[in-house]
């Protein structure tokens, strides 16, 4: 029993490790989609033509999501590291609790990047987002070039939107 418990462990181990290497280094050839949707502020539409020329990383969040409030110190320095550099993160709030319970997250982490608040139209415009948090990087052009799903370290953030940038 012992011996089939350490090969199924082994080949989980190997199935895991491959998806996250796919995972990290795929890359996606789609266009960013457009969407015009509420900041979580204010309820004012910001309109994803705003974004034109700008490298961004489009999060896909919620407040009671545990890994979604772990990153939010990365996707802050990242905002404040190459907002000068005309890059931003965008958070895309999926809650359901409305604009009014991001506001108060927004306010308490005094996050300095925008959040709006995503519909299903969006989510499933982005390729379908079936987790979060979800990121997507876009290049200047507008193309998704790189999707991650779950918690990514801010390093990685960090060299690859160094890599596009340059």
């Amino acid at each position: 029993m012992k011996i089939i418990a350490n090969t199924f462990l082994g080949k989980f181990t190997q199935i895991i490790a491959l998806s996250l290497l796919f995972v990290i280094n795929s890359a996606a050839a789609a266009t960013m989609p457009s969407f015009v949707l509420a900041d979580a502020m204010g309820g004012t539409p910001v309109n994803s033509v705003d974004y034109n020329g700008k490298t961004l990383l489009v999060t896909f969040f919620a407040t009671w999501c545990p890994p979604c409030i772990q990153e939010i110190p990365t996707l802050m320095k990242l905002q404040q590291q190459f907002s000068k550099d005309n890059f931003s993160v965008v958070g895309l709030s999926v809650d359901e609790g409305g604009a009014g319970v991001v506001a108060k997250l927004v306010k308490k982490r005094a996050i300095n990047y925008p959040v709006l608040m995503a519909d299903e139209a969006t989510a499933r415009n982005f390729g379908g987002v079936v987790g979060i948090p979800t990121s997507f990087l876009i290049n200047k052009e507008g193309d998704v070039v790189k999707k991650y799903p779950g918690y990514v370290p801010h390093s990685i953030l960090e060299k690859d939107i160094k890599q596009i940038m340059n």
